[in-house]
């Protein structure tokens, strides 16, 4: 009878600590908004900078080797305004992206020696100390691969982690001094010949975040009209990448979910199809056609004479196409960013990421993130 008693004693204590024990939080998650200004001042009125955590500065270049401003001008006025916004929202962050499709033809070369990762890491933490900004992003497209005509070597696999190294240690340095803490962030791809030419489980302890490109999963090259920004595979596509995908490629290697944060595209891509089967979905391309940022989209597009839109259930995505001109278009829009925030909370992931803020202007998608992560 006293062992009965002592037994329904402890389940209920068990159950009563299971029901009052809080849940342990997860973090929360980042918002992280690329802004391309480079080439433009940035009006900071037009960055609703309350509904971020992180804005990386695109693009920073390397030139002898160095992270070098590219509009030196230009670029000071922007990189102030945007520091200005803490004001409006203390806990922003902000970053320099260094390289890019465009300019990442060198950074081959500044990761292949001891000396030339010490002048670009000292070099990129110089600009990060002058602006009193909060860390680096580094863009490199891609490591061991040509991308847009670059250099490449077999090397860049180790010198692309050791590069990273290196960053953290200058940022580590910066910090004696500052007593503050800074971020390193990449933008990285998640196919599989990028794993490949890459260290990514063992350079994520220098890492605070892989911003994984899940986007331009087809580009204007493509052979069929396919999702450019899909949560998972299409029916029509099954053998193509996917947001999922990435993921899942990124875990089974062993980063860890909170260093992973998903791509959204603030834009789409189109083409002109050969025929109007399945509503263009995977028929051939002929030529490609211009998407546009995502506020273009839904006023002028979405709703124009022709256009219908479609949600592919299987992929969740949305994608246009207009049968009399055989127009196809694939984007993100409110659906789909609820769906990959919804992702991210059951994943246990980091948090979101998009290029390019001004491609929805009117803030159609950050809205649509804030409501659902």
């Amino acid at each position: 009878m006293k062992s009965y008693l002592l037994f329904s004693a402890l389940a209920l204590l068990s159950l009563f600590t299971l029901q009052f024990t809080p849940k342990k939080k997860s973090a929360k998650k980042v918002v992280i908004a690329y802004v391309f200004g480079s080439r433009r001042l940035v009006n900071p009125d037009s960055v609703d900078a309350e509904k971020l955590t992180h804005i990386n500065y695109a693009f920073v270049n390397i030139k002898d080797g160095r992270a070098i401003l590219q509009k030196p001008d230009t670029d000071a006025i922007n990189l102030g305004r945007l520091i200005d916004l803490k004001k409006r929202n203390p806990d922003l962050k902000i970053l320099i992206s260094v390289g890019g499709w465009s300019w990442s033809k060198l950074f081959s070369d500044a990761a292949l020696t001891d000396s030339s990762r010490a002048l670009f890491a000292q070099s990129a933490a110089s600009i990060v100390q002058q602006f009193n900004l909060d860390g680096i992003d580094i863009d490199w497209e891609y490591p061991g691969l040509r991308g847009d005509n670059n250099i490449f070597r077999p090397e860049d696999k180790e010198n692309f982690t050791l590069m990273l190294q290196q960053l953290r240690a200058e940022l580590n340095k910066l910090k004696d001094s500052t007593h503050k803490q800074y971020f390193l962030t990449a933008a990285t791809a998640g196919f599989k010949a990028f794993i490949e030419h890459t260290e990514l489980e063992k350079a994520q302890q220098y890492m605070d975040y892989y911003n994984v490109m899940t986007y331009d999963f087809k580009t204007e090259e493509a052979q069929f009209a396919g999702h450019h920004t899909n949560l998972y595979n299409s029916k029509f596509d099954p053998d193509g990448e996917s947001a999922d995908r990435a993921v899942q490629n990124y875990i089974s290697i062993g980063v860890k979910p909170e260093k992973i944060v998903i791509g959204i595209a603030f834009y789409g891509r189109g083409w002109k199809t050969s025929g109007i089967n399945n509503d263009g979905l995977g028929e051939k391309t002929i030529s490609g056609v211009r998407g546009g940022g995502y506020t273009r989209l839904k006023d002028s597009i979405i709703t124009a004479p022709g256009y219908i839109r479609y949600w592919d259930k299987k992929a969740r995505a949305p994608y246009l196409f207009n049968q009399k001109d055989s127009i196809f278009i694939t984007y993100d829009d409110e659906k789909s960013v609820k769906q990959k925030c919804r992702y991210v909370n059951k994943q246990d992931l980091a948090g979101v990421m998009f290029w390019e803020y001004f491609g929805d202007s009117k803030g159609y998608l950050l809205d649509a993130i804030k409501k659902n992560l």
